[in-house]
């Protein structure tokens, strides 16, 4: 015992900055935390700059990284995702006893952690997908985590996790989300709802501007008075500052001196791809993705100005004060929309894996730490509190009655960009969704007519149960499929 009290309780590999922070936090909050990366002067650095905060246990060697842990050893990986995750894997499973845990706090692919997972549960190891928000920022001063894994694995690690934590009210911005793959299957609905979150707070900029004339430092004021209402969220706040930023070099507004292709790591597609695969109609979210795709285009959209010209249509605000409110108004319903949909694919995977995750608990942990905490989401987590089978978040009472305040002002401000030319993809399509949720008839009865016609792939009626087909190169009649 006396050994045991001089080895690390935790162990980081994997030193760039997600990794660092990590591991300073930990430390900070009494840990000993054994440090190990692949080349070492990461490690020295570390140490020599932070070495202060608390009990560092630097290693040289993978080896000793290991032997500098107590039982059952708790080692996160802080790696790129991929094959470099498996060759840290790789290197440590022949170094580890029976127990062990293995916690990847990257962002993987919930694939891989469940492949993982399984793979290391039949060494007798437990291997532990966490997600981790908040950025650099978070990872030092308390992240959302969302930790996969077996139940034993939690109760080893899930008072360390909760402990370095975002705090709300008292209550960690952590939670056991389920086994194998859903912590990281939950953190990549994260990122898709936070992508959808920014391209309409992109699309929310772009219309005030238009419509407006306003300036960015004008249009920063209106974001930090809509931060202190509904909107109130981690990302409305800095768009304010990144709108009142002036470019040192040249003087002019830092937005407008960048260029206009956003990037992506993956996450966002990911969780368009599973979303297909589940039958989960993100539209939002899908939206935002291609729009980054759109924006990355740059050959493409310079071939389309040359033919059609770029200039959008005289837009005139007959009265500023109601376009901006409309705006808002329009931003709050298409953000219910993203975060219900969201929240239909985090059920749905839940559903498919057998994870049984708690959707009120998600929005709980998301509360603080992460990029996407918003007030809103304590109204989801009391809307999931009173009914956990909530079909979709948009019928619950609250959201009710926020986006049928809003449905008008949505549907002016759509109406008005599309006539103006200025292109809002998300809100647009996050109204169409809205629209088609409550029809009480699609036209998808036509696309089933069109499929049997071309391709005997039946149909059901709306008067009898069973499927059927239409012989229509003969004489029309209908059969039972």
């Amino acid at each position: 015992m006396s050994e045991n009290r001089e080895l690390a309780q935790i162990g980081v590999t994997g030193l760039a900055v997600m990794g660092r922070n990590l591991a300073r936090n930990l430390a900070r909050h009494g840990y000993r935390v054994a440090v190990h990366n692949r080349t070492y002067e990461r490690t020295r650095s570390l140490i020599a700059e932070h070495g202060h905060e608390g009990t560092f246990i630097p290693s040289e060697s993978v080896k000793d990284f290991v032997a500098s842990l107590q039982r059952p050893r708790a080692i996160i990986i802080m790696v790129k995702a991929g094959q470099p995750t498996d060759a840290v894997i790789s290197e440590l499973v022949p170094l580890l006893d029976s127990g062990d845990i293995v916690i990847d706090c990257g962002n993987a692919h919930f694939a891989d952690t469940r492949r993982r997972e399984q793979d290391l549960r039949a060494r007798g190891l437990h291997f532990v997908g966490s997600g981790v928000s908040g950025g650099e920022e978070g990872a030092l001063n308390g992240p959302s985590i969302m930790p996969g894994g077996s139940a034993e694995s939690y109760r080893t690690v899930g008072p360390i996790f909760e402990s370095i934590a975002a705090q709300v009210d008292g209550t960690p911005c952590c939670v056991h989300v389920g086994p194998d793959g859903a912590g990281h299957f939950v953190k990549m609905v994260h990122n898709g709802i936070e992508y959808a979150d920014m391209q309409l707070i992109a699309e929310a900029y772009d219309l005030l501007r238009a419509g407006t004339g306003a300036s960015p430092a004008e249009l920063a004021d209106i974001f930090r008075t809509w931060n202190e209402g509904d909107l109130e969220s981690y990302l409305i706040g800095i768009t304010a500052d990144v709108l009142a930023h002036v470019d040192a070099a040249t003087g002019r507004p830092f937005v407008d001196i960048v260029l206009d292709q956003a990037e992506q790591k993956g996450t966002g597609r990911w969780t368009v791809q599973s979303a297909l695969d589940l039958g989960i109609p993100i539209t939002g979210i899908a939206e935002a993705t291609f729009a980054r795709s759109l924006s990355g285009h740059a050959d493409q959209r310079a071939a389309a100005r040359a033919a059609f010209g770029s200039d959008q249509r005289p837009w005139t605000v007959p009265d500023r004060a109601a376009f901006v409110e409309d705006v808002r108004k329009a931003l709050y319903a298409s953000k219910v929309v993203a975060y219900a949909q969201g929240f239909d694919h985090i059920e749905a995977g839940s559903e498919e894996y057998d994870w049984g995750i708690d959707r009120g608990a998600m929005a709980t942990i998301w509360r603080g730490g992460c990029i996407i905490r918003a007030r809103f989401l304590n109204r989801i987590r009391e809307a999931y509190d009173r009914d956990p089978d909530l079909p979709s978040l948009l019928v619950a009472p609250y959201f009710v009655a926020a986006v049928s305040a809003g449905v008008d002002s949505w549907r002016r401000v759509v109406a008005d960009a599309t006539a103006a030319g200025v292109p809002a993809p998300a809100f647009a399509s996050s109204l169409a969704y809205f629209d088609g949720l409550r029809q009480d008839r699609l036209p998808a009865a036509l696309i089933q007519g069109l499929r049997d016609y071309f391709g005997a792939h039946t149909y059901r009626r709306v008067d009898r149960e069973g499927s059927f087909h239409t012989l229509w190169s003969q004489d029309r009649s209908e059969v039972p499929a």
